[in-house]
């Protein structure tokens, strides 16, 4: 699969910035006031889905909504082609993409669609909701900014090529990794650039951010560590193989935790937050494609040789695993004392947390790579992953 994602790229590398080696930082000059003033935000409900749902997308074209306790649907809301982005819960609403280009808006508690817009290119970035505000990058090249009520639109950022990764908010900035070799912090009021970094290769993974440092890896087989104000690099780590990252990295018990994709001896690492040095590494018979999340102590991550792992986050010892029947490329999603994750043989799992016995698995009509997300954005525990639809709940 990673071929069919990667391959075509080309790696681009931009000039006139400040010179790190072949990898650059360049600090945007803020706007004037009054320069740029986008639409104002509409104030959004407060209202809280209350059922047990766990909703995943599928290449079948649905969004499914299960109930966390049977494993059975509650709703199923059909969209116009494959789904491969994770859903995001919000204001009641569980917002989608589709690979058709479509961003979904959908009654969290119904499956009744709210609204829709339609980009101008395949989307398998997942949206990211703050303040009202919906972002979610397109393969159009363009990040939208879009009212959250409404699906008006508020702004968007251009740039040469496509968006693969999720974006993240934090302190009023919008961050991203695009397939132009870039990461990008804008402001998320008005899409005005702050800064860009730039690498030698290009960005699926999706960024990170803790205690004021932004982790994101690279197809240059590089994770980075920059100031999420400046965008300058505080330390770089290099996977020991020939390959990129896709995964996308979370942050934890001042570990940083990233699976490798290709390569001989694919790995989950951990590395001090700070410094970049690697503390252990869990080595497994297939790619980590999918991201970990780290809970009460214990690392939860997929991979493609099937198998759902969990680890001890101190030193990598692995406490159980559970077998799919195919390539997991999904992040978990783990609450009251279930671990919820998707495989590509069509399969949504919820697993008990602490022993690994399968409590349920409901199958549907296409591949999972979507990463499940709770009706209770609160419900979920640990930190995670931007990509998964979460946000740190421990």
């Amino acid at each position: 699969m990673k071929n069919t994602i990667t391959g075509y790229l080309l790696l681009l590398c931009l000039p006139g910035l400040w010179l790190v080696g072949c990898k650059t930082a360049e600090l945007v000059s803020p706007v004037k006031p009054g320069e740029l003033s986008p639409p104002p935000v509409t104030t959004p409900t407060s209202r809280q889905i209350t059922e047990p749902f766990v909703y995943v997308g599928s290449y079948d074209g649905t969004l499914y909504a299960l109930d966390t306790t049977t494993g059975q649907p509650r709703w199923k809301f059909k969209a116009d082609t494959s789904i491969q982005s994770s859903p995001m819960v919000a204001y009641g609403l569980v917002y989608t993409t589709s690979l058709g280009g479509l961003i979904f808006a959908i009654d969290g508690a119904t499956g009744v669609m709210r609204w829709s817009v339609r980009t101008k290119g395949q989307i398998q970035s997942s949206p990211m909701v703050a303040a009202g505000r919906l972002f979610v990058g397109s393969q159009d090249g363009r990040l939208y900014a879009l009212d959250a009520t409404t699906g008006g639109y508020l702004w968007t950022f251009k740039i040469s090529k496509g968006f693969y990764g999720t974006p993240l908010v934090a302190g009023g900035l919008v961050y991203i990794g695009g397939l132009d070799s870039s990461v990008y912090a804008l402001d998320a009021a008005t899409g005005v650039v702050r800064w860009r970094f730039t690498a030698q290769g290009h960005f699926i993974s999706s960024p990170t951010i803790s205690n004021g440092i932004l982790y994101i890896g690279s197809q240059d087989s590089n994770l980075y560590a920059l100031n999420a104000l400046t965008g300058t690099q505080v330390w770089n780590w290099e996977v020991p193989f020939t390959g990129g990252i896709d995964a996308s990295p979370v942050v934890a018990q001042g570990l940083v935790f990233l699976g490798s994709g290709d390569g001989p001896n694919p790995k989950l690492y951990a590395l001090d937050a700070s410094q970049g040095k690697l503390v252990w590494s869990f080595t497994a018979k297939s790619s980590f494609y999918g991201s970990p999340v780290v809970s009460g102590g214990v690392v939860y991550v997929g991979c493609r040789d099937k198998n759902m792992y969990a680890l001890n986050a101190s030193n990598g010892t692995m406490r159980w695993s559970a077998p799919t029947n195919y390539d997991i490329y999904s992040t978990p999603a783990v609450s009251n004392g279930s671990v919820y994750i998707g495989s590509t043989d069509e399969r949504l799992y919820a697993f008990n947390a602490r022993t690994g016995r399968l409590r349920w698995e409901y199958r549907t009509k296409g591949l999972i790579i979507s990463s499940p997300a709770l009706a209770q954005s609160n419900a979920a525990v640990g930190a995670y992953p931007t990509i998964s639809g979460h946000r740190k709940g421990e």
